[in-house]
């Protein structure tokens, strides 16, 4: 099934014990396609279903496969959960276990998975002529998570709209697509700001969307990147209130502040090759993805993260928040600078 499927049935009778979210390959096409976003939302959709939240910190667990063995992660799964039904365990990067390696220790639990453990594993990319893609076909419930054509992003679309309580016009909809491309990630920062942009009008057109757009553009927006990026907490601050001074507002801020970082972190997975944003972005946000690195990016979202929650649920000041959030990235070490005693 595919993901978008996989969101349809959620809730829908008891989940299997594996899940893979994976790459899709359309007939004819050269290369499998593979939306992160999509995926990501998939599991976040499964673990608000299916995941007590008074229990989560005892029946939820969330690892990373190139930073965890699989012995880790069968121990993990085999242990039996407390004070709840089941236990989830959601693993990224599973493509890691394709290798006999690094994944033999899955394989063999792939074998017999725990009744009561829902195993979630996320990966890029998979062959299918590996032993380990053999099993989880066995196995698992297997979703695929495609890259969306116009028509089924422009739907999407919709529906994020939808759950902020706000509708979009046909050629909104369009001049987004066309300013934002078909990565979901970059539509949903789209889709955020314009509806940020709009304030407490429920219906966002295609001038809104002109605005918006054009806004996260702005060259305090690469101002405040390159800032960070070169360690210059002052700098940054300065075009974080320049920012200010142009009308953003908090919510519009954290927005971009994401936007940037998601940005910076399809540069800093894409290696060498080709990243899931435009050239020009690409461009603009490459010192950035290259001082921070995959990990550190990790570290900022959920900096980011504890940021807007803080601003929504504390009563803290939003402008000092945002600023300690900019001052707090500005000073992670890059790797040629050695981290502060």
């Amino acid at each position: 099934m595919t993901a978008l499927e996989f969101l349809e049935t959620l809730g829908k009778g008891d989940p299997a014990r594996v899940y893979l979210f994976c790459p899709h390959k359309a007939p004819r096409a050269k290369y499998a396609t593979f939306e992160p976003f999509l995926a990501e939302r998939a599991v976040e959709a499964f673990v608000r279903t299916y995941v007590d939240p008074e229990t989560k910190d005892l029946a939820y667990a969330s690892f990373y496969a190139d930073e965890t063995s699989a012995a880790e992660i069968v121990s993990e799964a085999q242990t039996f959960p407390f004070l709840a039904e089941r236990r989830v365990i959601l693993v990224r990067y599973a493509e890691r276990y394709e290798s006999e390696s690094h994944g033999e220790a899955l394989w063999a639990y792939l074998e017999s998975p725990c009744e009561t453990t829902v195993l979630l594993l996320v990966a890029s990319h998979m062959d299918k002529r590996t032993k380990f893609s053999k099993l989880c076909e066995k196995a698992a419930q297997i979703v695929e998570c495609p890259e969306l054509n116009t028509r089924q992003a422009g739907a999407w679309v919709r529906r994020t709209v939808e759950t902020l309580e706000k509708t979009i016009r046909s050629d909104a909809v369009d001049e987004l697509i066309e300013r934002a491309g078909l990565h979901l990630s970059d539509l949903n920062n789209g889709v955020r700001v314009a509806a940020a942009y709009v304030g407490d009008r429920t219906e966002i057109c295609r001038e809104d969307v002109v605005q918006a757009c054009a806004d996260v553009a702005e060259e305090e927006v690469w101002a405040l990147s390159d800032a960070i990026a070169a360690s210059e907490t002052g700098a940054a601050l300065k075009a974080l209130r320049r920012l200010v001074d142009f009308g953003k507002e908090p919510d519009e801020l954290m927005s971009i502040i994401n936007w940037m970082l998601n940005s910076a972190y399809a540069v800093a997975i894409a290696g060498r090759g080709e990243p899931k944003v435009s050239a020009f972005v690409a461009n603009k946000v490459r010192s950035l993805a290259r001082k921070l690195g995959v990990r550190k990016l990790r570290d900022a979202f959920a900096l980011c993260t504890d940021t807007h929650f803080m601003m929504r649920s504390t009563g803290v000041d939003s402008a000092l928040a945002l600023e300690l959030l900019v001052a707090k990235l500005a000073a992670y070490p890059s790797p040629r600078q050695p981290a502060p005693a």
